[in-house]
């Protein structure tokens, strides 16, 4: 085993850990033997009557926990693509209006409409917003009859900047009885961690890490630049759109049940870098596991610095990735004195 694979074996033990301290550790820490019982008897390995302690670490910490590292791997996974194929180093899904579409979606419902489809009505119609944030930049860069990435950066903004105006007018204009909970699920939570959902944010992780291992070789290409990939039998333009629209769908599915959670699309593929190496085939697994590692250990965080009061998860992230880019910052302008 080389040293990139006693790492990831490394980290998932990590990952491991962080998911069992989650399942633990909450507004009242679970002893480990009653949250092992609740967990064999809540998947059936154990014959057995659940109490109410074995229901919260089986029906609300467990599940959260597993969405924590699912949501933070697909986020991290978005990162790399959406990085490699507009060769921006800041890219990540809030910078192209990704997760705003998904915001608008879901407050329009906080505030306006009311949960007229039940537990569904949430996911999707952040689901949705989502999907119309990325038609809207996918037709502006159509209609512009370019692929450059500085083109759909910019169409990603002004998407950005227009479902975020129109976020605030909704909340400005809606009920204000409302405000408390569009704020917290805008800066991001796991309170709607279900195990009705968990298939939903499975099937978003499964199609842009199986999309995106698909295609590893011609991201790699990508890095070259758009002239020699395209020598090399890469085409650019609709691998581009391809990659921003699996990029979405995924967004779409996490932005739906979790809200916006910050600069973990961002920092997930620079930390996975400095691990594997440029190449995607050794990068997007390692992204997928820094990723889960870092939005579980963010969740623990949100849920006991202020205990028994809980943080939006998009709080801890957001700090993180400041820290994280000014550590950035800072190192490129060493390097270049």
């Amino acid at each position: 085993m080389g040293r990139l694979g006693l790492t990831l074996l490394l980290g998932a033990v990590v990952l491991a850990a962080l998911l069992l301290i989650s399942t633990i550790y909450g507004t009242t820490s679970i002893p480990l033997s009653d949250t092992v019982t609740a967990i064999l008897l809540g998947t059936g390995l154990v014959e057995g009557e659940m109490s109410a302690m074995h229901r919260i670490v089986f029906d609300l910490r467990l599940p959260r926990a597993l969405f924590a590292a699912v949501i933070g791997a697909g986020l991290g996974l978005v990162g790399v693509v959406l990085q490699t194929t507009t060769r921006n180093d800041l890219a990540d899904p809030f910078l192209f209006g990704l997760s705003s579409g998904a915001a608008a979606g879901a407050v329009f419902v906080i505030t306006v409409t009311g949960d007229i489809l039940g537990f569904w009505t949430l996911p999707l119609a952040a689901f949705c917003g989502g999907l119309v944030a990325s038609g809207i930049v996918l037709a502006l860069v159509h209609g512009l009859r370019t692929s450059a990435p500085e083109k759909l950066i910019l169409a990603g903004l002004a998407v950005s900047f227009l479902f975020s105006a129109i976020t605030n007018y909704l909340i400005f204009a809606g009920d204000s009885r409302a405000a408390h909970s569009v704020i917290f699920w805008m800066l991001g939570g796991l309170g709607l961690a279900r195990w009705e959902t968990f298939p939903l944010v499975c099937a978003g992780l499964l199609l842009i890490l199986s999309y995106s291992l698909y295609r590893n070789r011609w991201l790699d290409a990508l890095l070259t630049g758009d002239l020699t990939a395209a020598t090399l039998g890469v085409p650019v333009q609709g691998l581009r759109f391809s990659m921003f629209f699996a990029s979405a769908l995924a967004t779409a599915v996490f932005v739906s049940v979790a809200g916006v959670i910050g600069f973990v699309g961002l920092m997930v593929p620079h930390i996975a870098r400095g691990i594997a190496g440029p190449l995607h085939s050794q990068l997007l697994p390692t992204a997928a596991l820094v990723g889960a590692a870092l939005l579980t250990g963010s969740d623990i965080l949100s849920r006991l610095l202020l205990a028994p009061q809980e943080l939006p998860v998009g709080i801890v992230t957001t700090s993180i990735g400041s820290a994280f880019v000014f550590l950035l910052l800072f190192r490129t302008v060493r390097t270049r004195n």
